[in-house]
């Protein structure tokens, strides 16, 4: 077994100890020691992907994915893999790319070494067998339905369709029935055995790598690789490359007008180029996309938004391979934009023409690099989950010595390479993709897999030359240096080691939590503001205009803090129930300078009519596309409509949405900050005095003054967020109909609510769906093939717990899903009741690993703590006190929570089933609606008849007498 020598290069702040090996079938391996995880994690990734289909079975490859995980020789008990993972606290997945497949899991230490040898089966001797290839066949066909009229997939598909047909670009790589059953019994083929022929062919040792993160040293976790994957097979199978352009001449100079589902219009530009693999130090797709994608004054952006065409553009490589790639420009329209077409096009290449004029700026290169270094040192830890796949994934690209860094450190300023990528995005290399519903009736072809319509012209450099001519004389210039990177990365030594968060100030106008960085020790922070104003939520008016209020504030701080998002410090401005909150997160050091020009733009607002115009369209659009939503995502709405008390329906926000105008915001901003709360949250690397003195200034820009924009809240206007408490015994049902005709899917969310917060009731729910998790989804998805969308979950609405069912299909009703679900429930007490107590002690030392889980980053920490703090728990010390309730909690606890709460017919139990009805299924809607109830089953006609009919639980928001000092 070979030990690579090479030095793997790491961050400074990287603790983790790496080693490379090559066992003697020739599988690349990275070994990486954490003592400090507590969750350990593999990746393998096989150097064969989509690309490799053989024609005529579109989607083999993704269909293998799909069939490793079921069982194999020494683990022939189906999804028992999934089952093992899933009891020891991890998750399982896998994914199929063009050419390569990834499958990946994560776990409890405890469990690592039984779940490895389980994983290393896959790629020794998988079972595949003949039942369960017919029904996984019918997985795959569930999951690519769910994509049918997705956007994404079909715009994606779309510019492949329009590709060299000969080239593995062009592909369909999803697969469906048709592709992977259909057509290859009608050729005479047998999917099953095409599909052992291609495992056969490419699942080789030497195209495949593995990373492997581990809690013991680097000896141990070696010596348990070698034992565990030494028997995968080499056929020395030759590494697999698609040479040649998939767009020949005939696909470049296109215009392409194609008709979306979702309403809006989009402008989409690719050109082939070379893959930046081959120049990764040099980054010149990275030092491009800087820049065209820009947001800063003189910007494409900035002079396109300033002109009310453009609501928002991104620009970078994409689609790239080790043989070709595209750098793609898409940008996204307003009405007036759509109608400036020609003017657009003309500016993005006279914004190219300026960047061939300026050269390539060494200044701006250097900035890029100092930018990419710092994100590179003090980059957070994520999950090792995340964190193995990231890294197998790329291994086969680029030289060990990288494998951590791989693209993100440019260090070889060479203006050579940089201008060949430019000198690529031509007039004549070119591909323009117009997206827009005002094309519909104007097409006359159709893309097969997805049934995208669509129409194609030649469109010459000479006609783009016309476009650039008469387009408008804007001063397009570079971006100016950044002043938001940061310079001071030192520590704070804040001495107090606060565990939890901790109440540093309270006034009658704010509140301030505050959790210095005990943990993490990199030099950023979190500042969250949450403006608590009644006003803002009082009518579908109020929620529509505070929407435009936060899109607008968004929109005007744009071209400034653009240059601290690319300096990684990020902020955000987002409508809530109860206002509208402010968070930033990122480097510390220029973070107060950022939050006080977020603070003097709200403070000082006004209306800017021709903002107002565009920002109230793309409002009102994402509005109407709620209807284009996944019909489970549908369901999950209705459930929460009808549980949260004093919510309005997107409907009646859209119904008033084209009556506002101008005035009707300038009135109403000052009327909602003229009462006000501030509950506030700084963590990381901040001294308590700091954080103060921010919020003290905050404060004195809203409350004080002659004349305050702000004051405080009367007792009786604090928040309250209140959740409809439903009614023993009974079973209420909402049955709607899908919203989009076109969509195929039905889906069901079947909700069992249980308690309010309390420990010991919390762990008795959590521990119940742990161990019904996995049979769960075994029954209903693998074994009954409901649909792809299959899953249990907890559910937790302001501190009210449940869990949920949540299942979108094709093939099935709601109605019969419903019962579907009822059954499992019944079949499953008799396992419940039968678990032996070494089996509960398992799956309850299982949760306690869980809970026992360090936070990664001070994001992660960030949205524990503050969800407490929004719901108004509070329970900072929630995961410490439920470890204490689940050491005290017997098996005969757990039977009679279930019997009491979750049991089909149990006299106590409250649920809710949210049903909506596909086109498929339509005919279902009316004679369920229509068929006499059962007893102890109420139907929902109107949710706010029901819910103004129902009894509230208390909230734990806006109990100020809580809230001590």
């Amino acid at each position: 077994m070979a030990v690579g020598k090479e030095d793997i290069l790491k961050a400074r702040t990287d603790k983790r100890e790496y080693r490379r090996i090559v066992l003697p079938n020739s599988l690349d391996v990275l070994l990486i020691s954490d003592p400090d995880t507590d969750k350990c994690a593999a990746s393998m990734d096989v150097s064969v992907g989509s690309f490799s289909d053989p024609d005529g079975l579109e989607g083999l490859a993704h269909f293998l994915e799909h069939m490793l995980f079921y069982a194999s020789e020494k683990y022939p008990l189906e999804d028992s893999y999934s089952k093992y993972i899933t009891e020891h606290g991890g998750r399982t997945n896998a994914f199929t790319a063009s050419e390569h497949t990834n499958y990946y899991f994560d776990i409890n230490p405890d469990g690592f070494d039984e779940a490895l040898d389980r994983f290393a089966q896959f790629f020794i001797k998988p079972l595949m067998s003949a039942d369960a290839t017919t029904r996984e066949i019918k997985a795959v066909d569930s999951e690519n339905q769910k994509n049918l009229l997705s956007d994404a997939w079909r715009m994606n598909q779309l510019q492949k369709h329009l590709s060299a047909v000969d080239h593995p670009y062009h592909k369909f790589s999803t697969g469906n029935w048709d592709t992977l059953e259909v057509r290859p019994k009608a050729k005479g083929l047998d999917t099953r055995h095409e599909l052992i022929k291609f495992y056969e062919e490419y699942y080789s040792a030497n195209l495949m790598h593995l990373v492997i993160y581990g809690k013991e040293n680097l000896d141990k976790i070696e010596g348990l690789v070698e034992e565990r994957f030494k028997e995968i097979r080499n056929i020395d199978r030759n590494s697999l490359r698609f040479s040649g352009e998939p767009c020949t001449s005939e696909h470049l100079e296109i215009l392409v007008r194609t008709v979306p589902i979702k309403e809006g219009h989009k402008l989409r530009f690719a050109w082939p180029i070379t893959p930046e693999i081959h120049h990764y130090k040099e980054a010149p797709c990275r030092y491009l996309g800087h820049l065209i994608g820009h947001e800063g004054e003189g910007s494409l952006y900035y002079i396109l938004k300033t002109l009310g065409w453009a609501t928002g553009l991104s620009a970078g490589e994409s689609d790239s391979t080790l043989d070709f790639s595209f750098f793609k420009v898409d940008i996204d329209l307003t009405e007036a934009g759509h109608e400036h077409m020609q003017d657009i096009v003309g500016l993005l290449f006279k914004y190219i023409s300026l960047l061939q004029q300026s050269g390539v700026c060494k200044w701006i290169f250097d900035e890029l690099s100092a930018v990419c270094e710092t994100k590179f040192h003090y980059q957070d830890k994520i999950q090792p989950i995340n964190y193995v796949v990231n890294i197998s994934s790329n291994m086969q690209k680029y030289s060990p010595k990288d494998w951590l860094v791989r693209s993100s450190l440019p260090s070889n300023f060479s203006p050579d390479i940089i201008q060949m990528v430019l000198n690529k995005l031509s007039l004549n290399n070119v591909r323009i993709f117009w997206e827009s519903k005002k094309f519909e009736g104007h097409t006359n072809m159709v893309e097969p897999w997805y049934g995208t319509a669509y129409c194609m012209e030649r469109i010459t450099s000479s006609i783009i030359q016309e476009w650039i001519a008469s387009s408008p004389n804007e001063n397009l210039h570079l971006p100016a240096r950044n002043v938001f990177i940061p310079t001071d990365l030192s520590l704070k030594n804040e001495n107090e080691k606060v565990k939890c968060p901790v109440l540093l100030r309270k006034s009658p106008c704010t509140s301030l939590w505050y959790k210095p960085d005990t943990m993490f020790f990199t030099p950023k922070a979190y500042v969250k503001i949450d403006f608590n104003c009644p006003l803002a939520s009082g009518s579908p008016e109020a929620e529509a205009l505070t929407s435009i209020f936060t899109h607008l504030l968004m929109d005007y701080l744009n071209d400034y803090a653009y240059y601290a998002q690319v300096a990684e410090l990020y902020y955000g401005i987002n409508h809530t129930d109860g206002g509208f909150q402010v968070t930033l997160v990122g480097y510390n050091h220029k973070l107060r300078i950022l939050l006080e020009t977020v603070v003097e733009k709200i403070a000082s607002f006004k209306v800017k009519a021709d903002r107002f115009s565009v920002i109230k369209e793309m409002v009102t659009k994402e509005y109407q596309n709620f209807k284009f939503q996944q019909p489970y995502e549908q369901a999950m709405y209705y459930c929460s409509l009808i549980l949260q008390d004093q919510t309005w329906p997107w409907l009646e926000q859209l119904e008033v949405l084209p009556q506002l105008e101008v005035e009707d915001l300038a009135k109403f901003v000052p009327m909602m900050l003229s009462r006000a709360f501030l509950e506030c949250y700084a963590a990381g690397n901040l001294e308590s005095s700091e954080a103060e003195s921010m919020i003290l200034h905050v404060e004195d820009v809203f409350f004080k003054g002659s004349n305050p924009i702000c004051q405080p809240l009367f007792p009786s206007q604090h928040f309250t967020n209140r959740v409809v408490k439903l009614e023993k015994g009974k079973h209420f049902i909402y049955p709607m109909e899908g919203l989009n005709p076109s969509d195929e899917n039905s889906s069901l969310v079947h909700y069992i609510q249980v308690h309010r917060d309390d420990f010991m009731l919390n762990v008795k729910l959590q521990l119940f769906v742990l161990i019904a998790k996995q049979p769960a989804f075994h029954q209903l998805r693998s074994v009954e093939q409901l649909g792809y969308i299959t899953a249990l979950l907890q559910r937790n609405d302001s501190g009210i717990r449940g869990l949920q069912f949540i299942i979108q299909s094709t093939v099935k009703g709601p109605g019969h899903i419903d019962l579907r679900v009822e059954e499992f429930l019944k079949t499953f007490e008799s396992k419940f009741y039968e678990m032996t107590n070494d089996e509960f002690k398992s799956n309850v030392n299982t949760l306690i690993d869980m809970k026992l889980e360090k936070h990664k980053n001070l994001r992660e920490e960030a949205g524990f703590y503050w969800r407490e703090i929004s719901d108004g728990t509070l329970k900072f010390d929630r995961k410490e006190a439920e470890i204490a309730a689940l050491r005290k909690l017997t098996q005969q606890e757990l039977i009679d929570f279930f019997n009491e709460h979750i049991k089909v017919g149990a006299p106590h139990k409250r649920s809710l089933s949210v049903r909506v009805y596909g086109n498929p299924h339509s005919s279902e809607y009316a004679s369920d609606k229509s068929n006499s109830v059962q007893p102890c089953t109420v139907n929902i006609d109107d949710i706010f008849t029901f819910r103004r009919s129902q009894p509230l639980y208390g909230s734990f928001k806006g109990n100020l007498g809580h809230m001590k000092l």
